[in-house]
C-alpha cells in the first residue's frame, strides 16, 4: 500500500480492478483493528447513493475474485460486518504499523533496514476519492502516520549505524526531506557532512535551512549553535551537537519554558461534514487544552498556536517537530441522530507510535454535558497515558543520567508499588529530582506522599514522619501554588494532623484548580470517609475511578467507597467493595484489614478470616487498636470496626 496499491500472489502481481471505492474499500478494512459495520462503511464511502448497500455489496464481490482462493476465504462478511482476514499475508503497512506499536527504537539495524526498504512511495499515492469526506480524512491521517513512521525508522536507522557508513548520507538526506523542520535530522546531516570533510556542502545546507525556517517563522539559532559545536568538535557524530538541539516553538507562544516537561500538543478536532470552524469540535478541542493545562504536569501549546497551524494546513506529525514535541492529540467528533461519537489517538512523536486510542460514544441529550463528561475521560487517560509512559522510561535509563522530570518519574515508578524498600528508593529519586530542579512542584508532592506513607503503614515514627510530610508539601506549594499535586499534599498532609478541615479545604482546592485531578477526588473520599460526609466520599471516590479507572490507587478508592458504606451501616456493600479493594495487584495490608472488618460486619466470617489469616502472616502482632490508630474515625465509626474485629476473634 506504500507507493500505488500492488496486490501479488506467488511473486506475480494481480490484476486491480479500476474501481477507486474497491481500493479504497480494500485498504480501509486491512488496516481496521476489528470488523467494520456495513453502516459506517456506507457512509464512509458513499455520498448518500440510491443503494450504499448494494453498491457495497458489488465492491466486496470484486473484492472476493481478487483476496479469495478455493479453501481459503479472506473477505469475511456477515448481516452486520465486514472483515479481511490477512493474517497469511504479507502487507508493508500492517508490518510497519505492528513494528510502531512494539517500539521502533527497539529494533535492531537488520529489522530496521528491512522496514526502510518497504517505503517505496506515499500510502496509497494516486488515490483520490470525490466526495467522501470522511475517507479523505482517514486517508489524509494514514499519509501522516506513516511518513512520521519513516521518519521514525530512518532516525533509528542512522543512529544504529556506524558513523562512517556509506548507508548513512542517503538515509540522512532522504530524513531531512521527509521531515523539513526536524533540527535533529538537520544537526545529524551537518555532522555526518562535517565527518567526511565536505564543509562546503555544509555551508550550502546552513543557508538553504536557514531561509527554510525563517519563512515559517520557526527559530534557526539552535542548529546554528548546534553547527558551532560540531565545528569545534572536529569529525564525528557529535553527541553534544545532538544535544544541543532544542527547535523552539513559533513565534505566536509566548514565552520560553522552564524545566523539562513531557510536551504536548493537541490539535483541532475534525468535525464530519463541516470545514468551519467554531463548532462543537473546536470547543472541545479547546476545553481539552485548557483541563490538560490546569494539571500542571505537562507542557501543553497554547490553543492559539495549534490552531494558527492547522489554518496553514499543517499536520499534527509536521507541528510536533516543527515544535519538538513528545506527544502530539488528533481527533475527530461525529454527530449522528442518536449518538455523539468521539475518536482520539495518543502519538509518540519521535517513534511514530499510537500509545493510546480510544472511541467515546454517547446519546445526544445535552451536548454540552455529554461534551463535558468525554472531555473528561479524555483529559485524564491522556494524563494517566503520558505518565505511565514516562516512568516506564525513566525505570529503564542508568540513575546517574536521569533529569530532574525523569528522576520524578522514577521515583513515582517505585512510589506505587507500596512497599517500604520502594518508598525508600522513592523518596530518594524525588530529592534526586529537587536536587536537579528545586523549582519543580512534583517531586516535593511526590516527596511528601513518601513521608505521608511511612506515617500511615507505621514504617517509621508516624509524628517526625507527619512533619516531613507537610514540610515538603509547603516546598511544593511554594514551587507552585497552582498545582493541583501541591495542594493534594498539604491537604493529606494536613489529615494526619487532625486537621480535618483546613484538609478538606486544600483537597478542594486541587479539585477546584483542576477538576480532571483524580487524586484530588480521591483524596476528598479518603478524608469524607472516616469523619466528613460518607455520601459525599461515595461520590468523590465513584468520580476518581471515572477518571482514572487504571490508576495505582484505585485500591484507595475502592477502599474509602467500603469505609464510607460501613459509616451508613451497609455493610454488604462496604464488605464487596473492600473485597474489590483487596483484589488490586499493590493492595498493601491495611486494605486487606479493611477487606477483613467489613466481611466481619457483613457477617460472612469464614471470609474475614481468610483476610486476617493473611495479614497475620506477615503481620502476626496487628491488631484493631493499629488499624483504628491508622485513621481519623468518628467514635461511632470506630465502634463499628470493633465490633467487626470482635466477631472475628469470636468465631
Amino acid at each position: 500500500m506504500l507507493g500505488r496499491l500492488k496486490i501479488s500472489r506467488n511473486g506475480s502481481d494481480l490484476e486491480l480492478l479500476p474501481s477507486r471505492k474497491v481500493r479504497a474499500l480494500f485498504a480501509y478494512l486491512a488496516l481496521a483493528l476489528s470488523a467494520v459495520g456495513r453502516s459506517n462503511l456506507c457512509e464512509l464511502l458513499w455520498d448518500v447513493p440510491n443503494d450504499p448497500r448494494g453498491e457495497l455489496r458489488w465492491c466486496l464481490s470484486k473484492l472476493r475474485t481478487v483476496l479469495d482462493e478455493p479453501g481459503r476465504q479472506r473477505v469475511v462478511a456477515s448481516s452486520d460486518t465486514i472483515a479481511l482476514d490477512l493474517s497469511d499475508c504479507f502487507v508493508d503497512v500492517i508490518e510497519i504499523a505492528g513494528a510502531a506499536r512494539k517500539g521502533i527504537e527497539t529494533l535492531d539495524v537488520h529489522r530496521l533496514r528491512a522496514l526502510s526498504s518497504l517505503f517505496v512511495g506515499d500510502f496509497l499515492d494516486g488515490l483520490e476519492i470525490d466526495r467522501s469526506s470522511q475517507f479523505e480524512r482517514w486517508l489524509a491521517a494514514q499519509r501522516r502516520r506513516f511518513r512520521a513512521c519513516h521518519a521514525a525508522v530512518l532516525e533509528h536507522l542512522v543512529k544504529n549505524l556506524p558513523s562512517d557508513s556509506d548507508e548513512t548520507l542517503p538515509l540522512l538526506e532522504k530524513w531531512v526531506e521527509l521531515v523539513p523542520f526536524d533540527g535533529r535530522a538537520h544537526v545529524m546531516f551537518l555532522d555526518a557532512l562535517a565527518a567526511r570533510g565536505q564543509t562546503g556542502e555544509c555551508e550550502k545546507h546552513l543557508i538553504a535551512t536557514a531561509r527554510l525556517f525563517e519563512a515559517e517563522d520557526l527559530d534557526f539559532s539552535p542548529i546554528r549553535n548546534a553547527w558551532r559545536v560540531i565545528g569545534d568538535g572536529g569529525a564525528g557524530v557529535s553527541r553534544s551537537a545532538e544535544a544541543a538541539i532544542s527547535i523552539s516553538p513559533v513565534s505566536l507562544i509566548a514565552g520560553p519554558e522552564t524545566g523539562r516537561r513531557a510536551s504536548l500538543a493537541v490539535m483541532p478536532f475534525q468535525s464530519d461534514g463541516s470545514s468551519v470552524r467554531g463548532g462543537l469540535a473546536d470547543g472541545l478541542t479547546h476545553d481539552i487544552i485548557t483541563r490538560l493545562a490546569k494539571l500542571r504536569s505537562l507542557f501543553i501549546i497554547a490553543s492559539g498556536s495549534v490552531f494558527a497551524l492547522a489554518e496553514r494546513n499543517v499536520g499534527p506529525e509536521d507541528v510536533a517537530r516543527r515544535l519538538n514535541l513528545d506527544y502530539v492529540v488528533t481527533g475527530t467528533v461525529r454527530r449522528e441522530v442518536s449518538r455523539f461519537i468521539v475518536t482520539v489517538e495518543v502519538i509518540e512523536t519521535h517513534t511514530a507510535r499510537i500509545v493510546w486510542t480510544e472511541t467515546f460514544e454517547h446519546k445526544p441529550d445535552d451536548a454540552f454535558m455529554v461534551l463535558d463528561e468525554i472531555g473528561n475521560r479524555i483529559v485524564s487517560s491522556i494524563a494517566g497515558e503520558i505518565e505511565t509512559i514516562e516512568k516506564n522510561r525513566a525505570i529503564l535509563k542508568p540513575p546517574n543520567s536521569l533529569d530532574s522530570w525523569e528522576a520524578y518519574h522514577r521515583g513515582l515508578w517505585h512510589m506505587y508499588r507500596f512497599t517500604k524498600a520502594d518508598n525508600e528508593q522513592a523518596r530518594q529519586f524525588f530529592e534526586m529530582s529537587i536536587r536537579l530542579d528545586p523549582t519543580f512542584s512534583r517531586p516535593h508532592a511526590g516527596l511528601s506522599f513518601t513521608h505521608w506513607q511511612n506515617a500511615f503503614q507505621h514504617w517509621a515514627d508516624r509524628q517526625k514522619e507527619a512533619d516531613k510530610a507537610y514540610e515538603a508539601a509547603g516546598r511544593s506549594l511554594i514551587a507552585d501554588d497552582h498545582d493541583p499535586a501541591a495542594h493534594w499534599a498539604m491537604g493529606r498532609a494536613l489529615w494526619m494532623r487532625d486537621r480535618h478541615e483546613e484538609s478538606l479545604s486544600e483537597l478542594e482546592r486541587a479539585v477546584d484548580l483542576s477538576p480532571n485531578f483524580a487524586l484530588g477526588h480521591y483524596a476528598l473520599a479518603f478524608v469524607h470517609s472516616q469523619s466528613g460526609n460518607p455520601q459525599a466520599a461515595i461520590g468523590s471516590a465513584d468520580h476518581s475511578r471515572q477518571l482514572s479507572p487504571f490508576d495505582p490507587l484505585l485500591f484507595g478508592m475502592l477502599g474509602s467507597k467500603a469505609l464510607a458504606y460501613v459509616r451508613l451501616g451497609q455493610f454488604d456493600e462496604a464488605a464487596n467493595w473492600a473485597i474489590k479493594a483487596a483484589a488490586r495487584p499493590n493492595a498493601h495490608v491495611i486494605i486487606q484489614v479493611i477487606a477483613a472488618y467489613c466481611l466481619a460486619l457483613a457477617g460472612r466470617i469464614a471470609e474475614a478470616q481468610i483476610f486476617l489469616s493473611a495479614v497475620h502472616k506477615t503481620h502476626p502482632q496487628y491488631s484493631v487498636d493499629d488499624f483504628l490508630a491508622t485513621f481519623n474515625f468518628t467514635d461511632q465509626a470506630a465502634a463499628l470496626f470493633r465490633q467487626g474485629a470482635r466477631r472475628i476473634d469470636t468465631d
